[in-house]
């Protein structure tokens, strides 16, 4: 054998390893348990993500899904059946376990008529406090007086069929119920204000669909551990990677023994043939390996990321945290420490080594993918900057064991918490420090948005206070981390509930004018003290955009605004409420084009701010004619809308005198 020929040439023992390296990974995947990878979430069509309590019948295994899930994917479809009614399921919201449907007959039939009330029976179903009563009414003698929806194809010379929202309307205008043979009640989310509602007929009405809770084992846990839910032999099941487990999967311990185990054995036939190679030319081999490889092999997997952040090295202009700091600096994720708990992940409170205080973010697992996408959507994040806006310091290596987001941490609460939460005490937030948290959080939005940034989760929580009461807007931009396909997040990718743009809710299409939707909400908390979404109020206020469009369109917005502010009181509030309210009108427009820009929000904020009210004595006229204007504003350009006059100082100024 010629050494000089087998120590210049290491392909044989690269051959060796490889292989051994290969084998024992291939011995892994097979390892894989088949019924983890048989329930894997899949879609049917444009549906939605359909994962546990759900399942495709044909499409996956039983074992993935409760058999009253059970769903078939028709004409692209996906189709539940409940109580011998076919619904189509138009989204499922898996953190609050409910989901959007709509009846199959909808779309079916050229003239839908339900002829019974939903039945959901023993089903683990029941009925969503959002929904609303959308009666239909079939051959009545005669045709109420009262707004109603014609179901044309259902009526004849004599006898009259309509739907209508509100049936009590009816007998209040003196219509008898009695004159119709049946009535059915069909529930209908309303995502939608009372105009938009009117623009609609009755098919498109039922299209919108009903809310259904479901009761069944939550998922989120086995979902953290990595496993697929499941149900077999009459219980859930938690499938892991290689063995289904009955909750969870403890995924961490025992995957990285089975890991370290097969990669150790690799390691120690690696060694050996290293060793007999080294003893053979030892005498021969003289070169030294270059001290930069050596460096960069050294830091090129490090779970702790010490050795990147003890070098104080960035990644292309993101600052780099070491895992280890971050988990000093909130005493190991601490419960105790935790600021709040969102779509992405958990907040918690830290103090770094060099004494700054931070707000770190622990972001779930399933959502750290695409690692070099992550990090250069942080490079964007961390070039914004904006007095009203938190700032975000940097986050974990890419090599770490989990991604960390570190913000500035800002110590007086949120707005939701001085509104409404624990720290709202009648009269500690007068109606000019709203304003200027009105003013301050427009200004971060338009910034947003002149930097190419949609924020989607617009809301009072979201907007956090110093202890001078300047907003500093957080969580913006962090959907850009993600992909926007993401199901089982709904407060962020889909935004929180009371928030959402209901023309999003139809079309997913997240624009500009979704952050001005919500940012109307915010508006309507900032002047009324109340939560965007309380079950505890009327069926028909639950949504709180869609109570203050019903007050303001009644005009009884003095109904709607915080007592404590003193707008029965003080001529100059009354005035800037009613603005405001005015400029939450029209954001909380259902068409988004109806919507201002946010920058002619701010516009119009600065004016309502700076205004002299003293100097304008003259009454508000609210004319009976006017439906949707608080004052007297110029008539709408089109008739099929109650809004289409211009966001400017001009307009606005006018509407108030």
């Amino acid at each position: 054998m010629d050494l000089q020929n087998l120590s210049m040439s290491p392909k044989p023992s690269l051959i060796c390893i490889f292989f051994i390296i290969f084998t024992s990974l291939v011995n892994y995947i097979l390892s894989l348990d088949p019924k983890f990878q048989a329930c894997v979430p899949c879609t049917c069509g444009d549906g939605p993500n359909i994962s546990y309590p759900f399942w495709i019948l044909h499409d996956q295994e039983p074992f993935c899904g409760n058999p009253n899930f059970t769903i078939i994917c028709k004409d692209k479809n996906p189709v539940l059946t409940i109580v011998n009614d076919d619904y189509i399921i138009k989204d499922i919201f898996y953190s609050n376990q409910s989901f959007l449907v709509a009846n199959a007959v909808v779309y079916e039939d050229t003239c839908p008529a339900p002829l019974h009330n939903v039945s959901l029976g023993q089903t683990p179903f029941n009925f969503s406090l959002y929904n609303s009563d959308f009666s239909i009414f079939y051959n009545c003698s005669s045709k109420p007086y009262y707004p109603v929806y014609e179901l044309d194809c259902a009526s004849n010379s004599a006898h009259h069929s309509f739907t209508v929202f509100h049936k009590e309307a009816l007998e209040l205008h003196n219509y008898s119920l009695e004159s119709c043979r049946s009535l059915v009640d069909v529930p209908v989310d309303v995502g939608v204000n009372f105009t938009s509602l009117l623009l609609m007929n009755y098919t498109e009405v039922l299209k919108m669909g009903f809310s259904l809770n479901w009761s069944a084992h939550d998922c989120s846990s086995c979902e953290r551990s990595n496993g697929r839910c499941g149900f077999e032999n009459n219980e859930f099941v938690c499938f892991c990677h290689d063995r289904p487990h009955l909750k969870t999967c403890n995924d961490g311990k025992h995957k990285w023994i089975k890991i370290v185990v097969g990669v150790g054995a690799s390691l120690v036939m690696v060694f050996i043939i290293l060793g007999v190679i080294f003893l053979i030319h030892r005498r021969r081999m003289k070169k030294k390996y270059d001290p930069s490889i050596s460096l960069s092999r050294s830091i090129s997997y490090d779970p702790s990321g010490t050795a990147v952040q003890e070098r104080g090295s960035s990644y292309f202009g993101v600052h780099l945290f070491a895992y280890n700091e971050l988990e000093e600096a909130t005493n190991n994720f601490d419960s105790a420490k935790e600021l709040g708990d969102g779509g992405f992940g958990t907040v918690y409170y830290g103090v770094l080594r060099d004494g700054r205080q931070v707000a770190v973010k622990r972001l779930y697992e399933h959502n750290c993918k695409r690692v070099e996408q992550f990090m250069n959507e942080v490079e964007i994040l961390t070039r914004l900057r904006h007095p009203n806006l938190v700032s975000l310091y940097g986050c974990t290596s890419r090599t770490s064991r989990e991604l960390l987001l570190v913000y500035e941490y800002i110590p007086n609460g949120t707005v939701a918490d001085h509104l409404h939460g624990d720290l709202a005490k009648p009269g500690a937030l007068p109606f000019p420090t709203r304003m200027k948290i009105a003013v301050e959080t427009a200004t971060a939005l338009a910034y947003l948005h002149a930097s190419d940034i949609i924020h989607r989760d617009v809301k009072t929580n979201n907007i956090l206070l110093d202890n001078n009461f300047l907003v500093k807007v957080a969580d913006f931009g962090l959907s850009r981390l993600f992909p926007t396909d993401v199901t089982h997040v709904s407060t962020a990718p889909q935004g929180t509930p009371g928030y959402v743009d209901p023309e999003y809710h139809e079309c997913y299409q997240l624009t500009e004018k979704s952050d001005v939707f919500s940012f109307g909400v915010v508006l309507i908390e900032l002047i009324s003290s109340m939560p965007a979404v309380d079950i505890s109020r009327h069926r028909h206020e639950i949504n709180l955009s869609n109570m203050a469009m019903n007050k303001i369109q009644n005009h009884t917005l003095h109904e709607l605004v915080d007592p404590s502010l003193g707008f029965e009181s003080d001529c100059t509030v009354k005035n800037m409420i009613t603005d405001v309210a005015e400029l939450a009108f029209q954001c909380l427009q259902y068409v988004k084009e109806m919507r201002p820009s946010m920058a002619e929000v701010l516009e119009a904020l600065k004016d309502i701010q700076h205004r002299d009210y003293v100097k304008d004595k003259e009454e508000i006229n609210i004319s009976a004619d006017d439906v949707v204007l608080l004052k007297s504003d110029p008539v709408p350009l089109s008739p099929d809308s109650a809004l289409n006059w211009n966001i400017s100082t001009s307009t606005t100024s006018n509407g108030s005198r």
